[in-house]
């Protein structure tokens, strides 16, 4: 399940017409957002862990991000965004769907929280550099890879990291899911296409030719006593930091 769009130099359009059919239906975490509301504490362990390890912070400090500008891309309605805020980030958002940038600006104001939620093309917004970079489940729908990671990196700060998440491109998620997964609607139809998904190996030479070094990858996996958690199983969806090498 992709957490939005991305921008009009990178991404199909009749994928940024799919997702914004879902904007507002995008809080609800018994809709079609669903999978990304189970997904977003998992994501945030693992944000938590990198952000931590990066600066040296103190794992029960309740806003480690505090003096930090974040930027989220694909930020759909700011179901990551939100979160970075409240860890005491100054958030940027970015989406090329210009219906989830005003779902998004409505529930920060609703929450009472301020985020700068931009709608276009990344490079063409002049944001500058951040301290954390995010841009979760948006690689796989990323027409040209090498130029979507090339502009997160020239927005990456020095000392900073960048996290990402995207599907593997394994026998086992094009069976789960795109197969099953969408077929009984656990994430919308149309969501995936298995043929974009980027193996860890060719995101770590992706990430190497744009200057960044990867770091472990960790693997977004489910069992029944579990539920959706953090593991060394990559066969799914897996999660990477990245910094400059």
């Amino acid at each position: 399940m992709p957490d939005a769009t991305v921008t009009a130099a990178t991404i199909r359009p009749q994928e940024a017409a799919h997702f914004a059919k879902l904007a507002n239906d995008w809080w609800d975490p018994k809709g079609s957002s669903a999978m990304l509301h189970r997904m977003n504490p998992v994501r945030l362990q693992f944000l938590r862990e990198a952000v931590d390890g990066n600066w040296g912070g103190d794992p029960e400090g309740v806003k480690p991000l505090a003096g930090k500008r974040a930027l989220d891309v694909g930020c759909g309605a700011g179901l990551l965004a939100e979160p970075l805020a409240r860890l005491g980030a100054e958030v940027t958002g970015v989406d090329a769907a210009e219906e989830n940038v005003a779902v998004a600006r409505a529930h920060a104001e609703g929450s009472g929280l301020t985020i700068d939620y931009r709608h276009g093309e990344l490079a063409a917004l002049g944001l500058g550099q951040f301290d954390l970079v995010t841009a979760m489940e948006v690689l796989e729908h990323v027409v040209d890879k090498r130029a979507f990671l090339t502009e997160l990196a020239k927005h990456l700060a020095p000392g900073g990291v960048m996290v990402l998440s995207t599907p593997n491109r394994t026998p086992q998620s094009r069976l789960l899911m795109v197969g099953l997964a969408e077929a009984v609607g656990a994430i919308p139809r149309g969501t995936h296409h298995w043929d974009d998904f980027v193996t860890p190996d060719e995101l770590k030479d992706l990430l190497g030719g744009v200057g960044l070094e990867m770091g472990a990858a960790r693997g977004l996996t489910y069992s029944p006593l579990k539920g959706l958690h953090l593991s060394d199983d990559l066969s799914l969806d897996y999660l990477v930091t990245a910094a400059a090498a």
